[in-house]
């Protein structure tokens, strides 16, 4: 199941012996599997037998920087993540969280957690290196304003990347273009700057086998809350207990409601350019609605 230079490897990093294996299911950019190690020690590897460059080694510098910030959510520990040597795929090793069902006050829990982890903050919206969106890249370059960032780092590069994947007809480019001209319209030129998770959907957080929520997979940058809210909106929402105890903990402006599709319109362009036009449609009615 794992790759035998990788198994190898991960032995002498951890100097013991992988004694069992089970593979993990859910993701559709990685392999992973739950590790028992010879020590006791309970881990989940991931691999990628073609990963991009740097796509472990960020992802381990965002959940360090959630575990820093996120004081009453359970974020992974890395162990190590390394890129391509050889026979040997990129990976990242981390230690094992399990998953429980989710109880009642897990969704209240989470939401005084993230509103907790959105009170980190830094001098300019971004970050100071890229990473990804699921397997696309996902740049964050550093801008003292939030329209100017999410102009260039969201939607205008999505929109770039669509044109490079034939997803932009005429009308749809139009529409962005129009779009992009009417942000300083429709968008807050200086919301406080948050750290946020950056990829927040149902999938990316569970109830760990002791109980606790947790965040994994992150996309992480620092920029407007009401981004990171909009996109636990939009595959189906979060339970509502979360919603309630977030705004106890942090209430959203009461603009956010007219804005979140507007933000949700870059997960859209990038689920359009991670799996083609069944987004299509999603893509185009934001686009009405605002361009």
């Amino acid at each position: 199941m794992i790759p035998n230079p990788l198994q190898h490897h991960i032995e002498q990093l951890m100097n013991c012996q992988i004694v069992a294996t089970r593979a993990i299911g859910g993701g559709d950019i990685s392999q992973a599997v739950h590790l028992s190690l010879s020590d006791g020690q309970q881990v989940l590897l991931k691999w990628r037998a073609r990963a991009v460059p740097t796509m472990f080694t960020t992802e381990a510098k965002g959940l360090t920087l959630m575990r820093e910030a996120a004081h009453s959510l359970v974020v992974p520990q890395v162990f190590c993540a390394e890129e391509a040597d050889g026979a040997r795929p990129a990976f990242i090793l981390m230690n094992w969280l399990g998953r429980a069902n989710s109880s009642t006050g897990m969704g209240s829990a989470l939401g005084q957690g993230l509103a907790d982890m959105h009170r980190a903050t830094n001098p300019t919206y971004g970050l100071d290196h890229d990473n990804f969106i699921g397997a696309n890249p996902q740049p964050n370059n550093q801008h003292d304003n939030w329209v100017d960032f999410f102009h260039e780092e969201r939607l205008g590069y999505q929109m770039e990347l669509a044109g490079q994947k034939g997803h932009l007809n005429q009308q749809r480019k139009k529409q962005l273009d129009r779009l992009l001209v009417r942000l300083s319209d429709l968008l807050p030129l200086h919301p406080p700057i948050s750290l946020l998770h950056g990829d927040l959907w149902g999938g990316n957080w569970l109830v760990t086998e002791t109980g606790q929520p947790a965040l994994i997979d992150p996309a992480v940058y620092y920029g407007d809350r009401e981004a990171e809210l909009a996109f636990t909106e939009l595959f189906g929402g979060f339970p509502s207990d979360f919603y309630r105890a977030y705004n106890e903990s942090w209430p959203l402006d009461t603009g956010y409601a007219e804005r979140k599709s507007l933000y949700n319109l870059y997960h859209l362009l990038n689920h359009l350019n991670l799996f083609g036009e069944g987004y299509g449609g999603q893509v185009d009615s934001v686009l009405r609605r605002y361009a």
